[in-house]
């Protein structure tokens, strides 16, 4: 059974940093795509970074410059560092890979 629990999340004020972990279980974490997603309320969830079994990532524009989605295939961790954060990322971020979700982190940041 996959299992992912994500943690690093909190209240910030803006141009503050927060970085969000996700450790992984039950899944070949050394081959499998992960990904971070958030969701605003009253908004879709959204991609904001995902990164593949070999590093490749790719990031949301409006967090291009500010946010580095990174692994750790050792820990079996995914990592998301923020800098530069805006009030409009506040969100629940959500963890995905291996076709599971996490429960999700709520990011809040204020003005």
């Amino acid at each position: 059974q996959v299992r992912l629990v994500e943690s690093g999340g909190g209240l910030v004020q803006a141009g503050g940093s927060l970085r969000l972990s996700c450790a992984a279980s039950g899944i070949r974490f050394s081959i499998a795509a992960m990904g971070w997603y958030r969701q605003a309320p009253g908004k879709q969830r959204e991609l904001v970074a995902d990164i593949s079994s070999g590093g490749r990532t790719n990031y949301a524009d409006s967090v291009k410059g500010r946010f580095t989605i990174s692994r750790d295939n050792v820990k079996n961790t995914v990592y998301l560092q923020m800098n530069s954060l805006k009030p409009e990322d506040t969100a629940v971020y959500y963890c995905t890979g291996g076709q599971a979700w996490g429960q999700g982190t709520q990011v809040t940041v204020s003005s």
